[in-house]
């Protein structure tokens, strides 16, 4: 049934959960009290299977006095190189229950990566997911010296491989059982050892400006952060949540592991990041945290099989999200929705809607939440037409993540909504630059004094470096990130994400990049969403023999065209765009174009096919 009546359920609340003035001891107290309930699950040989709180804290217990045991010292770094798994997890607690920082690498990353980050975070342990990562570390390793230990989650493969820095996580939990019981005590000094303000987790950024940097996060603001989560969207014991982002990433570490850690909802691990839209559709999670690439494929989905469906349902369909629209506008607006409006809506969803988020796979959800990009708002209104407020948050790895969060009870689509009640937001007078401040705001950067002097001010502001402005009620906007904003040869500002976001908004485009700084027109270089363009093709009966030669067809370039012209009349002729490229080349997380979270980055595409751009200037 529809949530857009109902918004008590987000409502925050100050209340203390779960106590503890770090994630350690929130965890520990989370384990005591909660005890024999289900706090995870995970999919394995097709099968479900669940840990509960007594489980997770027996393993976590292991595994950090296996730490302990190979001489792992309070202070120590331990860094994690796998996809988003329960194991994961176990290990970033165990860390922190040894008195260690805990840092994440992105299971993309090359060996070099892996080499600078161990290097430049001190890391004395590294957890590797399979054979894939150990050979990451093995090339790596030459060249870290204080790396004393390599844990493998997953041995398959490796039974037979013998090295002595190499132990698996099996072994090292049978290890750390033994000491534990030679050792009585040393658990519980060591879970003890950490001060509130002592560095806890290292984030690093993405790197796309230079080398990453390592965002310092105490234990006391991690305390502090999920906490103040609670205030803003309320999650508790009866929820539950998919974990698939990656969980070196500040979005699904913070508002996703560790704020689950502290209200107990239970979290389910997906299989593979290849099995998301099948494993939420297992379990309807009740509060769902996505980024909009995400929530784009989802609509990308529908839209494709109503299209293939026969004439009577797509009238069925468009009649029903019609009702759904005309609920959504009224609530927008903060208009009463008529009697007749909510009978009809209610027999809309019985019809069809329900069965559109049965789907997905939300038809169980309370709320959705975006965030990590910019977000079109006729998305959102889409799904509000569904009956699902989604609700956008704003931040960033160095304020702990969400500092404005949208009220789900007064929606504004466009806007990021209004500010934490645990940080301030403001605008910047003279350069518009958005500025947080409050207890969540990072350490700093490991080892860049002068980045962060560059990063926070004297006043304890965080620069943002999102330009935006604020309304008279409170409502941010971001108009574009300082270094992205498009001026003109003609002198005219353009922001490049709000024409992204418009035409990622098609089913068949995944992402875009808008060029035109200091040029006399605007052009776009656009990634095609391979399994609906492919499909468009077959059902054409368009010659391709691969995704190059999907990318090049005259028929393809007409429908992108077409696209584009769409949305095109939504702007004036000097923001139009008049030439555009097809990447012919898939990309993945392993590409330098993209970010982890699969964001295709703005400056190193300009630079990568700066050829491409200058034909697209050229006279025809």
């Amino acid at each position: 049934m529809s949530q857009l009546w109902n918004t008590a359920h987000a409502q925050g609340t100050t209340q203390v959960v779960m106590p503890g003035e770090t994630m350690v001891e929130i965890f520990w107290n989370a384990v005591a009290q909660r005890g024999a309930r289900l706090m995870m699950r995970e999919k394995k040989l097709g099968i479900w299977r669940g840990w509960t709180w007594n489980e997770t804290g027996d393993a976590v217990r292991q595994i950090a006095m296996g730490l302990v045991a190979h001489g792992f010292q309070p202070g120590d770094c331990a860094s994690i190189l796998a996809n988003t798994r329960l194991e994961w997890v176990l290990a970033d607690m165990a860390v922190l229950s040894a008195g260690g920082v805990s840092n994440g690498i992105y299971p993309t990353d090359a060996a070099s990566q892996v080499q600078y980050l161990c290097a430049d975070s001190s890391t004395t342990v590294l957890f590797v997911e399979d054979e894939e990562q150990l050979d990451k570390a093995l090339v790596a390793r030459e060249h870290l010296p204080k790396l004393k230990l390599i844990v493998v989650m997953d041995m398959e493969g490796l039974t037979r491989y013998t090295d002595p820095m190499v132990i698996s996580l099996d072994r090292l939990r049978e290890m750390g059982e033994a000491h534990d019981a030679e050792q009585p005590g040393v658990f519980e000094q060591r879970v003890t050892s950490r001060r509130p303000e002592d560095l806890a987790i290292l984030i690093y950024t993405s790197g796309t400006t230079g080398k990453p940097k390592g965002a310092m996060h105490s234990h006391a603001a991690l305390a502090y952060i999920v906490r103040g989560y609670n205030q803003v969207l309320r999650q508790d014991e009866h929820d539950e949540r998919m974990l698939f982002l990656p969980l070196c990433h500040v979005a699904e570490r913070l508002g996703g592991q560790y704020f689950s850690i502290y209200t107990g909802t239970i979290c389910n691990f997906v299989e593979n990041p290849d099995t998301v839209p099948e494993n939420v559709r297992e379990i309807a999670p009740t509060t769902f945290t996505a980024v909009p690439r995400v929530w784009e494929k989802f609509y990308s989905a529908v839209t494709m099989a109503v299209a293939e469906a026969g004439v009577f349902q797509q009238w069925v369909y468009k009649r029903c999200i019609g009702i759904g629209y005309a609920v959504s506008d009224r609530v927008l607006k903060q208009q009463a929705v008529p009697l007749w409006l909510k009978a009809a809506f209610h027999l809309a969803n019985l019809v069809a809607l329900n069965n559109v988020r049965r789907m997905m796979g939300i038809q169980r959800a309370r709320i959705l939440v975006t965030g990590a990009a910019p977000i079109s708002p006729e998305l959102v209104r889409w799904y509000l037409a569904l009956g699902l407020p989604m609700l956008e948050v704003w931040g960033q790895t160095e304020s702990c993540g969400g500092s404005t969060a949208m009220p789900a009870g007064r929606i504004q689509l466009g806007s990021i909504g209004t500010a934490c009640p645990y940080n301030e937001v403001k605008v910047d007078p003279l350069t518009q630059e958005l500025l947080i401040r409050g207890p969540n705001v990072f350490m700093g950067y490991l080892n860049q004094a002068e980045k962060t002097a560059e990063t926070v001010d004297a006043q304890g502001w965080l620069h943002t470096g999102d330009v935006g402005s604020v309304d008279a009620d409170g409502y941010f906007r971001i108009t574009d990130r300082m270094k992205d904003i498009i001026i003109t040869a003609g002198g005219k500002n353009i922001t490049p994400s709000e024409w992204e976001n418009e035409l990622k908004f098609s089913p068949y485009v995944t992402d875009a990049v808008v060029i035109g700084d200091r040029r006399a027109y605007l052009t776009v270089i656009i990634m095609i969403d391979l399994d609906n363009v492919e499909k468009f093709a077959q059902d054409r009966d368009v010659p391709f023999s691969n995704y190059a030669s999907l990318t090049r067809a005259a028929e393809v370039q007409a429908l992108i065209q077409a696209e584009i012209d769409k949305v095109n009349r939504k702007f004036a002729r000097v923001e139009q765009i008049k030439q555009f490229h097809l990447l012919d080349t898939q990309l993945t997380a392993e590409d330098d174009e993209l970010t982890p979270t699969m964001k295709l980055k703005r400056k190193f595409v300009e630079q990568k096919y700066s050829g491409v751009i200058e034909a697209m200037y050229r006279p025809s």
